[in-house]
């Protein structure tokens, strides 16, 4: 009777998660880049070299190319309208029915330059380093190319890093060397030559976007900061909060503490706080007036934020390069995985 009585209590103690008790611990070493949370609440989450893991509550299920997947880089992790769950990985997509998995590209039907189309049942998807996207829409699996790509930095390829939705209509893509936005009928273009960038002294290395409900539209790079478009003006936010080190080179060099630099991810939770996970100096809050720095010195096990997510109910959870994963519980990062 005293032995079933510690059991209980020592579970009740455990740390809980969507109302299920962990028991497994994530085995993933390299980066977390992407993280997912389906309809029935299952977690999933995309590693940088060691395939998806998927939690259900109490356990890890890993899947690799040995399980199907095009590749074991994890892009990004959707979910269909009919529950089939989707991912991106750095060679191609595939289709996981909850059985096994298919890869959806090896049978991919190309659509020619200017003929895009977009609908509500779409699905997009980074397309490695080709210079455009897959497209599901529903029924079948696409590859659109770029709108003749200008070559301004011959260092930085059209290849999609990050991708996001907008108000009236928009649809973003961040790639290496610039953003293409398209609403259905017309792209937006912003490169280093529209925002009058002077390449040779800072350039466009772009490794994530957001917009904001108010809609503006923040722009991640790696090596000058985060910059901000809001309607027609463009401004450096990083700079602007005094977060650039006046002895930056503004390229991929490791920056110090205390810095916005290496911008690779971007989010907002239901306050309306804007989340910057930063490659060499954690995690940043903006509440619209101040900002906020998580690092190893807060508990973090690593200053590397490569991806950030909100779930379902609000919460922020970041994914570290070291294969950890935290949440963020009103006050301060919780290690979940």
């Amino acid at each position: 009777m005293k032995l079933i009585l510690l059991i209980i209590l020592l579970s009740s103690t455990a740390p809980e998660l969507f109302g299920m008790v962990k028991t497994d611990p994530l085995k993933f070493k390299s980066g977390i880049r992407s993280m997912f949370q389906d309809k029935n609440e299952n977690f999933w989450i995309g590693s940088d070299q060691e395939g998806v893991a998927l939690f259900n509550g109490t356990s890890f299920t890993y899947f690799t190319t040995t399980d199907g997947l095009p590749d074991n880089k994890i892009l990004c992790i959707q979910e269909d309208k009919n529950g089939m769950i989707w991912i991106g990985t750095q060679n191609g997509v595939c289709r996981y029915d909850g059985t096994s998995f298919k890869n959806q590209t090896e049978k991919e039907n190309w659509i020619p330059q200017g003929v895009w189309k977009k609908s509500s049942d779409d699905l997009w998807f980074a397309a490695g380093n080709k210079e455009g996207v897959y497209r599901y829409d529903g029924q079948s699996l696409y590859y659109l190319p770029f709108p003749k790509p200008k070559v301004i930095n011959p260092n930085n390829l059209y290849a999609v890093t990050s991708l996001a939705t907008g108000k009236h209509n928009m649809l973003w893509f961040g790639t290496y060397a610039g953003i293409f936005g398209f609403n259905g009928s017309e792209f937006i273009v912003i490169n280093d030559e529209s925002l009058g960038l002077d390449i040779k002294m800072e350039s466009l290395h772009i490794r994530s976007i957001f917009e904001d409900k108010a809609g503006r539209l923040w722009i991640g790079n790696n090596g000058i900061g985060v910059l901000l478009k809001d309607g027609a003006s463009i401004t450096n936010f990083s700079r602007h909060k005094n977060l650039i080190h006046p002895d930056s080179k503004k390229k991929g060099d490791k920056s110090p503490p205390k810095t916005l630099e290496h911008v690779f991810a971007i989010a907002e939770d239901n306050e309306g706080n804007i989340w910057f996970g930063d490659r060499d100096s954690g995690i940043w809050k903006y509440d619209g007036k101040s900002m906020e720095n998580f690092t190893t010195r807060n508990g973090l096990s690593n200053d590397f934020v490569r991806s950030i997510y909100r779930d379902k109910i609000g919460k922020i959870w970041l994914g570290l390069a070291d294969g950890n994963v935290y949440s963020f519980n009103g006050i301060d990062f919780e290690k979940q995985f």
